[in-house]
């Protein structure tokens, strides 16, 4: 299609997308409590409260962490907030279709193919790494409240607990994808197996240390809870690259199919020295200068 085609195309889909995002943003908001204590519901049982984040205002209750509001318009923008976050989330099957529906045109049949097992690999492993970070927070939560010192009041503002709990889905979500890269990196050639079979030990002590300062708390299992998975991963991406890397070198040593090209030497080789050519008269040039006309043989 001409550019403006394409660009029509690309307003019409933004257009699709971005009204399907404010329609589910418009009914998240009619559930914005519910949406609030399925967030906090997990820290608040994990330290022993019994009530949700509406009726703290109202409880004092030396096990809980108050749970607060700060200022006039915090309310609205937090339930703003809260109810696009759902909105983003609960619509990504349509804009994701939206997107796939304009690039897919320009994509090749193979290309397509690496396409959906990207995507197919992909969405699972963040989903996995989102619930470990929802399992992981109420372990979190008690062992940072733990740190109040008696006779004192915590008070946490609900902006920041969810800001916390958006912040820890993301990252454990996108460290599960870490197979995933270096599984496509593997596929362009641009690492082997064999080298990433060698960092294995500086991987797993960069995952440790990553685990460590993504998870909060100070507890072990919790930091074991993000590391272990993620080594498990990577091992599993080390082998599908080495079966991979196999693949690729008997393929090369078969040569290329009947129906394929096979790869042209392009380099420019070395035409040697130059050989020097003199400057003499043509025979068939003419000698005379009154049959020229401007210094040549004929008009043109």
């Amino acid at each position: 299609m001409p550019l403006a085609d394409h660009l029509r195309e690309l307003r019409n889909r933004l257009a699709k997308a971005l009204l399907a995002i404010v329609a589910i943003t418009v009914v998240a908001a009619f559930y914005y409590n519910d949406i609030i204590n399925l967030i906090t519901r997990p820290i608040l049982d994990s330290i022993g409260c019994e009530h949700n984040f509406s009726e703290l205002a109202k409880v004092k209750d030396a096990h809980c962490a108050q749970i607060t509001v700060n200022g006039l318009l915090t309310p609205f923008t937090l339930a703003l907030k809260v109810s696009l976050m759902a909105g983003v989330v609960f619509a990504s099957p349509v804009w994701l279709y939206q997107l796939w529906g304009f690039i897919a045109p320009g994509l090749h049949k193979h290309e397509k193919k690496y396409a959906y097992s990207f995507v197919g690999t992909g969405v699972p492993l963040f989903l996995c790494g989102a619930y470990f970070a929802y399992t992981v927070l109420p372990t979190t939560a008690k062992v940072l409240i733990g740190f109040t010192p008696d006779n004192t009041s915590n008070l946490l503002p609900l902006d920041d607990l969810l800001d916390l709990v958006l912040r820890m889905v993301l990252v454990f979500g996108l460290s599960f994808e870490l197979p995933l890269l270096l599984v496509f990196l593997n596929l362009i050639g641009a690492i082997t197996g064999k080298r990433m079979l060698g960092w294995w030990r500086a991987m797993i002590m960069g995952i440790t240390v990553f685990a460590a300062v993504a998870t909060p708390s100070t507890d072990p299992l919790t930091m074991l809870a993000l590391a272990a998975p993620i080594w498990v991963l990577y091992f599993a991406a080390t082998a599908f690259s080495l079966l991979n890397d196999r693949r690729r070198k008997r393929r090369d040593a078969e040569g290329p199919a009947d129906d394929e090209a096979s790869d042209l030497d392009l380099t420019p080789e070395d035409i040697g020295d130059v050989e020097s050519v003199s400057a003499g008269r043509v025979p068939e040039q003419s000698t005379g200068e009154s049959d020229r006309i401007n210094g040549y043989d004929d008009v043109t």
